[in-house]
């Protein structure tokens, strides 16, 4: 049965996450160097120190989930383990893509460091602050949150950003929209409607110019076919096709996040066991409210790599 590696996105970051892999195993320190010099600043200092609502910030949480991600992966190769010969696809949550894309050889662990930092500012900078809003909905299917977004938005902006499974989806756009949309799905039956603490709107049509910053980065960066087929966010499909793939990061921007038919697509192809590479349990979690036949199992400190060796052989 097949074996698929998933990497998390924003929101599982914690101070301190990584250090015991960059203690146990030089091939972990030295990815966190590699980001540290791409970036030309420490951030592997701000990983493992904080303060935390620095290392939240999206320009930094960004990269940073990423060097966890490649670092675990790292320590997981310098014991003979390889990704192309064990693993069937790999995909990512949100810049968790990115991730998956660095672990296949996409890009370069600084070249997905550098268009992580230039993406998260990009995001940051496309809404002036206080007009966007995200909110969670929780228990309500995802056809009835789409005809809330489709009346809050009365000319503005509100969609579906994340639709993460287990009854949790994600909506973005228009801060008013946004507002209304929430109270519309708790009178639709939603169990709750949770506006969410963050920076900007992200994976909504507000989102349109880093869409372009990204286009424009992606185009500067040297690319290669991944060894690994990724599934994408956006469309829910495998490629290792480097053009297409771009194509795809730059969509993702503005588009949804389709994580819940991302884990049924794996269910649907043979996967009978998903890894979370990096930081954090949340996709895991996800997974068992989506598909309880697929296993689940974390590879994101030093005492999981042995674990994960020791079952995938």
């Amino acid at each position: 049965m097949a074996v698929a590696f998933t990497f998390p996105g924003q929101g599982s970051q914690s101070v301190g996450m990584g250090k015991d892999l960059a203690d146990a195993f030089p091939e972990a320190r030295r990815v966190f160097e590699e980001v540290d010099e791409a970036l030309s600043e420490s951030l592997s200092k701000l990983i493992w120190e904080g303060p935390e609502e620095t290392l939240t910030l999206t320009a930094n949480a960004q990269p940073a989930l990423m060097a966890v991600s490649l670092a675990a992966l790292r320590a997981l190769e310098s014991r003979g383990f390889s990704l192309k010969d064990k693993v069937s696809y790999v995909a990512g949550h949100s810049l968790g893509e990115y991730s998956a894309l660095a672990a296949a050889g996409f890009v370069s662990i600084a070249d997905a460091a550098r268009l992580l930092r230039i993406r998260g500012n990009a995001m940051q900078a496309a809404v002036p602050a206080g007009e966007g809003a995200m909110a969670a909905i929780i228990g309500l299917e995802q056809a009835g949150v789409e005809a809330a977004c489709a009346e809050a938005a009365k000319g503005s902006v509100c969609q579906i950003a994340n639709d993460n499974g287990g009854g949790q989806v994600v909506i973005s756009g228009a801060k008013a929209a946004v507002e209304l949309a929430a109270k519309l799905c708790t009178e639709k039956g939603a169990k709750r409607a949770l506006m969410l603490q963050v920076s900007a709107p992200f994976h909504s049509a507000l989102m349109a110019p880093a869409a372009e910053t990204m286009r424009e980065a992606l185009a500067g960066v040297a690319k290669n076919a991944p060894v690994v087929p990724v599934v994408s966010n956006v469309t829910v499909t495998p490629t290792d096709d480097p053009d297409e793939i771009a194509r795809r990061l730059v969509q993702q921007v503005t588009g949804r996040v389709r994580w819940r038919e991302t884990v049924e697509w794996f269910g649907a192809n043979g996967v009978a066991t998903l890894y979370e590479v990096g930081a954090g349990k949340v996709l895991s979690g996800l997974a068992r409210r989506i598909n309880r036949d697929i296993a689940t199992a974390a590879i994101g400190t030093a005492a999981e790599i042995d674990a994960a060796l020791a079952a995938l052989g």
